[in-house]
């Protein structure tokens, strides 16, 4: 008898304790869950912000590159006419057009180089031509001159006189001897521009082109100096230049450039909105990073850095979705399960369905029903295994839909809402049962073909989810023509695990969309 009201009272103590372990199990499993997506979407941002400081380092050397061949065309000119031909010079710079096609220039203009024997002979000649009171700036006796003696386009403020000594400032020369010993493009360190005459001026810089003497030896070092007659250059604001590669930043990135590799205030060439008077964010940055980048014979230092606004609109934001859905599980598991101890049986069918829904609900993507990146992350690493076991083959494939925004912009996001649904259906009818459709959020769509071994059959189901997307779509009586950019990434060709996929897939899909969008990449055959 006394064994019996023992063991009755053991068991009254374990079904009141019962509620209570279920609550701790489910919380733990919650912050696990939760740590695990913000680790995610740790790794998701950085990702997008690799790509960006990426593209902008692209931009800026593509734009650098970009100058110097135009530079080129001016310095070709001289192959051609006279050096002091200010007439054909004038012409030429007019013909390019800079404002329509080389925004940011200030002034294109030609130096001469002047030893101190012609002196006298370079200022009487000056003179001749049509500025009587040439002189060259700063007075004074010295071995070599480089005055300027052009400015083009001829207008406002490259309209002050000629004569300025750029040998005189060391930032100036120390460009100059580059291009002269090189033969090649120079850009200068931080100046201020000679056509500034405000005390305050933008930081600038300037590319130096050197001119030899035509059909003589420029070989070596010696001989080009021997040769040297001048050089032809460009000067920028560095705030237009940067204006002049994509017009407005990209919202969310805070970016600085600094001459040289000293990132401090003296050498701030350039900051965007968001930045402080020292060119640092104005906030502590998730994700910063600094690129040094050697461009014409000189190093310039990027600094970038993310926003609010980066993190807010790259991130997944499911942390908060994960805590709070975790927490309320797991006390309405909690409630049920006390519930069920004292004799509700239908508590606990409650408890099973309400735990399926919720469960759902955690893994597919509210909008389309598909599975989100938690379930698809899930299926990929079960799929990592199976073929790891069986040696086998699959697929990853990015689809990303070109230009979405303007028809949710036009029509409203109702009819876009209704338009991924549609996308998500026909892209479910182009897979088998054993594959799985995910959408990552946005306009950003992923399968995975599972158990796959021929390339071209790969190839084959990508191109069919292509033309899924390409036919046209009736939503709420409009018809809407979608194309989308789709990258693929094989295992294990393309990467052994997941991330490494993942990112291979995602660098396929980039590169469609500098084919001109519209078309599918294998990663393994794309250039």
């Amino acid at each position: 008898m006394n064994g019996s009201l023992i063991s009755n009272a053991a068991t009254r103590v374990v079904l009141a304790l019962l509620p209570w372990l279920i609550l701790a199990v489910t919380l733990g499993g919650t912050w696990f869950t939760w740590n695990h997506e913000r680790e995610t979407t740790r790794k998701a941002l950085r990702s997008q912000f690799d790509f960006a400081l990426r593209e902008t380092v692209s931009r800026v050397e593509q734009r650098v590159q970009g100058y110097e061949q135009m530079l080129r065309g001016v310095q070709s000119l001289f192959a051609t006419t006279q050096f002091r031909n200010r007439a054909a010079m004038h012409d030429y710079v007019d013909t390019l057009q800079l404002d329509a096609n080389f925004s940011g220039i200030q002034a294109i203009g030609v130096v001469e180089w002047v030893p101190a024997p012609r002196k006298s002979a370079h200022v009487a000649a000056m003179r001749a031509a049509g500025f009587p009171n040439y002189a060259i700036d700063p007075d004074g006796l010295r071995e070599v001159y480089a005055p300027i003696v052009q400015r083009e386009p001829y207008v406002g403020r490259n309209r002050m006189p000629p004569g300025g000594d750029v040998w005189a400032d060391p930032v100036r020369r120390l460009a100059l001897e580059k291009a002269r010993d090189s033969g090649t493009a120079a850009i200068s360190g931080k100046v201020k521009l000679k056509v500034d005459t405000e005390s305050v001026a933008p930081p600038g810089f300037i590319m130096y082109l050197p001119i030899y003497a035509r059909d003589k030896p420029r070989d070596s070092v010696e001989e080009r100096h021997a040769q040297l007659i001048g050089w032809v250059y460009a000067a920028f604001h560095m705030s237009d230049f940067m204006a002049s590669l994509y017009g407005n930043q990209s919202p969310g990135l805070v970016l600085a450039m600094y001459d040289g590799t000293d990132a401090d205030e003296a050498s701030l060439l350039y900051r965007s909105d968001g930045a402080t008077a020292s060119g640092e964010p104005s906030h502590r940055a998730a994700i910063s990073a600094n690129e040094y980048m050697v461009v014409a014979n000189h190093t310039w230092t990027l600094a970038l850095s993310t926003h609010d606004i980066f993190e807010a609109r790259y991130g997944r934001g499911m942390e908060t979705v994960t805590a709070v859905a975790g927490t309320v599980l797991g006390l309405l598991l909690a409630w049920l399960t006390w519930l069920m101890v004292t004799g509700r049986d239908r508590a606990l069918r409650l408890a099973e369905a309400m735990t399926e829904e919720l469960r759902h609900i955690a893994q597919h993507d509210p909008l389309t029903g598909l599975p989100n990146r938690a379930l698809f992350n899930d299926r990929l690493n079960r799929e990592l295994a199976r073929a790891n076991r069986q040696h086998g083959r699959f697929a990853m494939v990015f689809i990303d839909l070109d230009h979405f925004k303007p028809i949710n912009d036009t029509f409203g996001h109702d009819v876009g809402d209704q338009a991924l649904r549609q996308v998500a259906r026909q892209l479910q009818d182009c897979v088998r049962a054993a594959d799985t459709v995910g959408r990552l959020g946005g306009d950003e769509f992923v399968v995975l073909l599972a158990e796959l071994s021929d390339t071209d059959a790969i190839l084959a189901i990508a191109e069919k989810l292509h033309r899924a997307v390409h036919q046209p779509f009736i939503v709420s009586g409009q018809e809407l023509s979608i194309s989308c950019c789709i990258g693929v990434a094989v295992y294990p060709d393309d990467g052994t695990d997941a991330l490494s996929l993942i990112k291979n897939a995602d660098d396929a899909m980039y590169r469609a969309k500098e084919a001109g969008r519209d078309c599918v990449r294998l990663c393994s055959s794309t250039p």
